[in-house]
């Protein structure tokens, strides 16, 4: 296997993340001057756990240089070295398997295991991730010919997987709930043996995401068709190949909010301006609204240059169903920007890591704004209320590391802002913080509940 990582390693690092992440609450301040960076961005997670799974599918013999250095990737890894180092055990031996918070990792990991004749493999997660609703992938890989049961309230992991030869079919899957069900069930479509039709119904959400996992697949020799939500995926052999990932362009959003508040001197260093399959590039026209100029750099080649422009829309409103992850940075820009905002398409925003559009209006209320969520929405329109005089503000993070790294920004007009648990970055960009503190802010560590 040549996935190129520290496997010996990667569960210790777990563990130590895990016994040590919830003691950190960190209180920021805002640089003494305009910040000023060039940050080189993590590599996208989102694209890494694709490509492992793609690899592994691959039989594993491809090189994927290097891969997202974080904490959904380093459980996809550690899941696959686990699985492909028993290979050759005693048949039926049970394999372990727990991703923690890692949403990606469960859901690619049930189809791969589905399709792994000969294994048994338990899949659990953290608690919040037993109330994330996986049962209709279960239902599409069951009518596939899949073995998988819920050992704990059914529809939620964890679950017991006992691995086959899937027939594939014609299957129908609702593509409201999650692209990472469509995505699942696309990768180990051509490992299927009569391939795959998969028919999407309802008002499909992420569809970027989809785009991107029909790409990978193609880039590893299986050639899809698609007719609006009707996708054909033959029977095929995936061809091992050398692949590199993209730097992430959900990482780089706290960025342009940061600039948008600021008007500092940022680069970005590893994006693609054009060409990404990211859907979260959308930030270079989203920003654009909020006075936020994206230019390839004259002076640092491959790095972008957020520039300053004082024109700001008057009012923002956007279906953003296709980058949902946008949703929290753009939100709290709008707010500290005073630009009256609605953002729809957010009904998958309730089974994250928390349930994300309550968790912003409690935070937002926290520095005075008065946000109106409902199961597809978050609006603002100019409400404000008072805040309460003890200082300092802190923000609480609920397991979700949008959270702390949309609020962070925030130092800039409300200095000492607390984030709790500030560890909880490292589930896609351990870097944050550093990367913060090398454009200038001040962040100490205190004790948490201090």
């Amino acid at each position: 296997m040549q996935f190129v990582r520290r496997y010996t390693v990667v569960f210790l690092t777990i563990i130590g993340f895990l016994a040590n992440r919830f003691l950190m609450d960190y209180r920021i301040f805002p640089p003494e001057e305009l910040p000023e960076a060039i940050i080189s961005l993590p590599l996208s997670k989102s694209i890494s756990n694709r490509a492992l799974i793609l690899n592994a599918l691959a039989g594993g013999h491809g090189s994927l240089g290097r891969v997202a250095e974080c904490d959904d990737t380093d459980v996809m890894l550690a899941a696959l070295d686990s699985y492909f180092s028993r290979q050759g055990a005693s048949s039926g031996m049970e394999l372990e398997v727990s991703v923690g918070a890692a949403g990606t990792a469960m859901r690619f990991l049930t189809a791969f295991f589905a399709t792994r004749s000969g294994s048994v493999v338990r899949l659990d997660g953290t608690e919040r991730m037993r109330r994330r609703p996986i049962a209709p992938l279960v239902d599409a890989l069951r009518a596939c010919g899949a073995s998988i049961e819920y050992l704990g309230e059914e529809g939620f992991p964890p679950l017991r997987i006992e691995g086959r030869d899937l027939q594939g079919g014609d299957v129908t899957l609702d593509g409201s709930v999650s692209s990472q069900f469509v995505s699942a069930l696309l990768m180990v479509a051509p490992v299927m043996a009569g391939g795959l039709v998969l028919r999407l119904s309802g008002d499909v959400v992420s569809q970027p995401y989809i785009a991107m996992t029909l790409n990978m697949m193609a880039e590893w020799g299986v050639e899809s068709s698609r007719d609006c939500n009707m996708i054909s995926v033959p029977h095929a052999v995936y061809t091992p190949i050398a692949y590199h990932v993209e730097a992430d362009w959900s990482a780089a959003s706290y960025w342009y909010e940061l600039q948008s508040f600021s008007f500092g001197t940022i680069g970005l260093r590893g994006l693609l301006p054009s060409g990404s399959m990211q859907g979260d590039s959308a930030l270079m026209r989203i920003y654009r609204n909020f006075g936020i100029v994206t230019e390839p750099s004259e002076e640092f080649p491959g790095v972008l240059d957020l520039l300053a422009d004082p024109d700001l829309t008057p009012r923002f409103e956007a279906d953003m169903s296709a980058v949902p992850d946008l949703a929290q940075t753009v939100a709290v820009s709008c707010c500290m920007l005073g630009i009256p905002f609605r953002i729809t398409g957010l009904k998958t925003l309730k089974i994250k890591e928390t349930d994300r559009l309550s968790a912003l209006r409690n935070e937002l209320m926290k520095i005075s704004f008065v946000v109106e969520i409902d199961d597809d929405s978050i609006a603002w329109e100019g409400g404000r209320c008072p805040v309460k005089g003890d200082s300092p503000i802190i923000i609480d993070t609920y397991d979700d590391h949008r959270m702390a790294m949309a609020f962070a920004p925030v130092a800039w007009y409300v200095p000492g802002i607390i984030v709790r648990d500030a560890g909880v970055v490292s589930k896609s960009y351990p870097d944050y913080w550093s990367h913060l503190r090398a454009a200038g802010f001040l962040i100490e560590e205190i004790a948490a509940d201090a």
